[in-house]
């Protein structure tokens, strides 16, 4: 597993393509291999796709369409050999040349048959018929949803097994984590090193191992000048961070076995849900993390923004386009 940190690879395709490369590697091939890909499929969505069946090199594809959409293209061996993906050349078309008098001659490649670097897999077409199959704008919806969901059913794992009141953040025993002991680096943009806590300070925070040995040349934290393509071991939340003890706080059910291999600790795009932070109870004053003074002359400073999600209004009559 590698935490690519951020729910979109658009901003970073190549590094995306660098972390499919570096967890297909480890892929033993003693077991069948299902790659479930992204639903990003315009634009440079398409050409990163092509790349990806390029570099994979899979036995079948199964591209399922939706009524009325001629976006794409069906993904057939022969248009992916042709087809330029986003880093990766297609086969040019070879020069043809008419064979036999008629204009209805046959047209014949000048180039040998059977190209060996033509994909060769098998395309499973196949057309969903649901309703609302591939509506535009929920699927984005659906998938923060989700990943609130998956987020709090990790941190789950920090509960007790017993039945009973849910326990805040502020109520569990976090690791006690030397700045020497790991680095850090911010994966989706820069952040100066003297305002890197300040980012660091109650993040969701990906749990890794660099081959690297860490060394400390300051009392200060360690920090990573370039996003490290490497192993993660699970996920956690830095509570806190003691600045005079030079700690970080962090929670996690990574168990700590696993946890003697963590050298890195990786922040991404991916918050922490905020029913976390605003639903902590038990405390008496202000909730820690959350605050409404705040001034937004500083970047990224502003708002939770609360997502409503209305309802289509539904028309009875249908109209006519033609």
């Amino acid at each position: 597993m590698v935490y690519y940190g951020q729910t979109s690879c658009e901003q970073d395709t190549e590094r995306y393509l660098d972390v499919v490369k570096y967890v297909f590697s480890s892929y033993k091939k003693e077991v069948p291999l299902v790659i479930n890909t992204m639903g990003w499929v315009k634009g440079e969505g398409l050409l990163l796709l092509i790349d990806i069946i390029r570099l994979l090199s899979p036995s079948h594809i199964v591209q399922m369409d939706v009524y009325d959409w001629k976006a794409m293209a069906p993904l057939t061996p022969e248009y992916v050999h042709l087809t330029p993906g986003l880093y990766t050349k297609g086969k040019q078309q070879a020069k043809c040349k008419q064979m036999g008098m008629s204009g209805a001659g046959s047209w014949k490649s000048s180039e040998g048959e059977g190209d060996v670097s033509a994909p060769d897999y098998k395309l499973l077409y196949v057309h969903p018929e649901f309703p609302r199959a591939g509506v535009a704008g929920e699927a984005r919806v659906h998938s923060g949803i989700l990943r609130d969901m998956s987020i709090l059913g990790y941190l789950g794992q920090l509960q007790s097994p017993d039945i009973g009141a849910v326990l805040p953040l502020h109520g569990l025993v976090p690791y006690q984590v030397p700045f020497s002991a790991v680095a850090l680096r911010v994966i989706h943009t820069d952040v100066a090193p003297t305002n890197i806590m300040y980012a660091v300070n109650a993040s969701w925070v990906g749990l890794c191992r660099i081959p690297d040995e860490i060394r400390s040349q300051t009392d200060g934290p360690v920090l990573l000048t370039q996003t490290p393509v490497c192993d993660c071991l699970g996920f956690g939340i830095v509570r806190g961070v003691e600045m005079e003890k030079k700690l970080y706080h962090v929670l996690t059910p990574v168990p700590p076995e696993n946890l003697r291999l963590v050298n890195c600790l990786l922040l991404g795009n991916i918050a922490v849900p905020n029913c976390v932070l605003v639903g902590q109870q038990g405390l008496e004053g202000e909730i820690p993390y959350v605050t409404s003074d705040y001034n937004y002359s500083i970047l990224g400073s502003g708002k939770l923004k609360k997502k409503k999600h209305f309802k289509r209004r539904e028309y009875a009559f249908e109209c006519d386009y033609t």
